[in-house]
């Protein structure tokens, strides 16, 4: 008389080898719903195939062996859906850091620098409202976003007189920290919280917009790099960023454009 399916059937059925069922027994993930005293041969059940079913699923998309006995043990279907709903963000997230290195690798291996762009640009010396801090380079994104949001609230009503941007010093890329600044320009830029007004002096930029997500903008930053050494003196100075169109202003990434100037010295005048 049959004490149910073998192990070798039940893995036929749910598309789990038979190793896997084993160590998912030895685990306790799913215990067959019996075991011979004489043979050591495990049984299973129809009514289990929907629980392997479900392993199967969940192990596909790489949760852990111990989320998924949390989610298999949670009764209530929301808690269960917000497990797995959390597992899936961060596999999305992954997703997006993956495709973003991908996209960033294939420009490494097929530059177009022919299409670079440079413009030679003087920058006049101008007062901003700004938020400045020395910070680690794994701290820059948290610190611009916290540090936009201070400027946000302290230039809310004024009248800008152009696009935010932000300066950064070398040391921020050569040592991983250094003296960060973002700034909006305004008239009569207020001392508000760690708002105050920053003198931004004159500068000569060789300046490249750099387009979309900000993922492979060092792919940007190296082309310009490079055409500075070719073509101008490079001076040190902090890096400019002017953020012409940015997440703050639209969550479409593909419209994002961000204008990095790079310090130079110009041995000859600006066409005029």
């Amino acid at each position: 008389m049959s004490s149910g399916l073998t192990i070798g059937e039940f893995a036929q059925l749910t598309h789990l080898s038979v190793r896997t069922l084993r160590r998912y027994h030895e685990s306790g993930l799913l215990e067959p719903a019996s075991v011979a005293p004489d043979s050591g041969y495990r049984y299973y059940t129809s009514d289990q195939i929907p629980t392997a079913q479900v392993i199967h699923r969940l192990r596909d998309l790489d949760v852990p062996l111990t989320d998924v006995a949390k989610i298999l043990a949670t009764e209530d279907a929301a808690e269960r859906a917000d497990l797995v709903g959390e597992h899936l963000r961060r596999l999305e997230a992954e997703l997006d850091r993956t495709r973003a290195a991908v996209t960033s690798l294939r420009n490494l291996l097929h530059p177009d620098d022919g299409g670079l762009q440079v413009e030679l640009r003087p920058v006049a010396a101008r007062t901003v409202a700004g938020v400045e801090d020395v910070v680690g380079h794994e701290e820059v994104v948290s610190w611009y976003d916290e540090a936009m949001a201070a400027l946000d609230a302290a230039v809310a009503g004024l009248p800008a007189l152009g696009p935010p941007g932000g300066c950064y010093a070398n040391d921020l890329f050569t040592r991983g920290r250094g003296t960060a600044m973002v700034y909006r320009p305004v008239a009569d830029p207020p001392t508000r919280g760690r708002v105050r007004p920053v003198d931004l002096p004159a500068a000569e930029l060789a300046v490249v917009v750099h387009p979309g997500p900000h993922d492979d903008i060092d792919v940007t930053y190296g082309r310009l790099g490079a055409w500075v050494v070719e073509h101008a003196l490079a001076v040190d100075g902090p890096v400019h960023e002017v953020y012409l169109v940015s997440p703050r202003d639209t969550p479409d990434p593909a419209a994002w454009r961000t204008e990095i100037g790079w310090p130079v010295f110009r041995l000859t005048p600006t066409p005029g």
